[in-house]
């Protein structure tokens, strides 16, 4: 699926739009990471730990959100953001969101195509004017 945090997709056109979709999660951190991490945070330099967490948690809602723009019959998503709050002392909730929308790309000699656009639309056989 294609993700974009931009309005449009270069090289494609928006034949429909199915609406925001969202992926959440809430972690907790584990006593003994947050430990390590705050011993960490008195030398300085980047808390691995708590690195971790979040690269995995972002990766979580990114399925999800996808997952569900793919349920909505949508195989791109426009306007893409992260969001993320703290909750508690160790709660952190994370979110992925943007729009679905089914988009197509722009055959050779379509206005706007570009060189990945025309590679795509070759590879699903399309023609100006026809969906893939």
């Amino acid at each position: 699926m294609l993700i974009v945090t931009s309005n449009e997709i270069p090289g494609h056109r928006i034949d429909a739009v199915f609406g925001e979709v969202m992926g959440l999660t809430v972690r907790s951190r584990d006593v003994g990471g947050q430990v390590v991490a705050g011993l960490r945070s008195l030398a300085g330099g980047e808390l691995h730990e708590l690195t971790q967490v979040l690269y995995e948690s972002r990766q979580e809602v990114m399925a999800r959100m996808t997952a569900e723009a793919a349920q909505r019959g949508g195989n791109a998503i426009v306007a893409m953001r992260f969001d993320t709050a703290h909750m508690a002392n160790n709660w952190s909730e994370i979110c992925a969101y943007g729009t679905a929308v089914f988009a197509v790309p722009l055959a050779a000699g379509e206005a706007g195509a570009t060189a990945q656009s025309v590679q795509l639309a070759q590879a699903a056989g399309t023609r100006p004017g026809n969906l893939p």
